[in-house]
């Protein structure tokens, strides 16, 4: 039995898992066991956790509603599982997947609290890297073009669903007003998909531009387009319509004179 122990004792050790244990009923939940994975990972040395709440981990940038969980989940002596901006002893961050379980010792009548840690730092970044990419795709997927004084282009190609027309909602808006556009030409000619969905927010998005004080004009509805409007019970004819952009700012220039 006393070998098993010290098997178990050297896997512990030896183990690739990042943990520590701490002794809540001791002042401030204070570090009493940490592993050599724990040390290699934070650059801390056993003597300088020992002793101390683990809380030395955290930084400016490390979210206050993630520390208050931490702590809510220890006071009621419950299991928990966060992903956690870190800091090792060198200043460098870290995103930390922290597991932390009460374990109960019936010989000692007392609880221990034992973390499992993991770096996730190079998943993290490729996340925020695909978030970053997904804000760039959104915002070239909804560009507007100014192109003379007060008419700016929103050329949409590919396809239109309700995230799309949410998109255009928030973010082109905005921007018409920033930028004091007065009429807005909305270029079908690279669109691929005119079903009841984005037919119906096209006319959405025409009711909101009356409501800012801008002109729509619908450009680039082809014949194969218009085809598939059929049996939609759809009419074009409130929206003011031309068969290109040229067409569509030769015609306001014209009005203009």
């Amino acid at each position: 039995m006393k070998n098993l122990q010290e098997i178990k004792n050297k896997v512990l050790e030896k183990t690739q898992l990042v943990f520590i244990i701490s002794d809540p009923d001791l002042p401030d939940n204070p570090i009493i066991y940490a592993n050599r994975g724990f040390t290699e990972l934070t650059g801390y040395e056993n003597n300088e956790v020992i002793g101390y709440n683990c809380r030395f981990l955290q930084g400016d940038d490390t979210s206050e509603e993630t520390k208050n969980k931490l702590r809510d989940a220890v006071a009621k002596r419950e299991p928990v599982s966060v992903e956690i901006l870190n800091y090792k002893k060198s200043g460098e961050p870290f995103w930390n997947l922290l597991h932390i379980d009460p374990i109960y010792l019936e010989e000692e009548e007392k609880h221990y609290f034992v973390g499992i840690q993991k770096d996730i730092t190079e998943i993290k970044q490729a996340e925020q890297k695909i978030e970053r990419y997904n804000q760039e795709i959104e915002r070239l997927s909804t560009p507007v073009v100014p192109i003379k004084e007060g008419i700016s282009v929103l050329p949409l190609i590919g396809t239109i669903d309700e995230a799309r027309l949410t998109t255009i909602t928030d973010k082109v808006l905005p921007q018409l007003s920033n930028d004091d556009v007065e009429t807005l030409i909305l270029d079908l000619s690279g669109f691929t998909n005119l079903n009841q969905e984005a037919t119906v927010g096209i006319f959405q998005l025409n009711d909101l531009m009356k409501l800012k004080g801008v002109d729509l004009i619908i450009t680039g509805i082809t014949p194969k387009l218009a085809m598939k409007t059929r049996g939609l019970d759809i009419d074009f004819t409130s929206l003011k319509t031309y068969g290109s952009v040229k067409q569509a700012i030769e015609a306001i220039s014209k009005s203009n004179e």
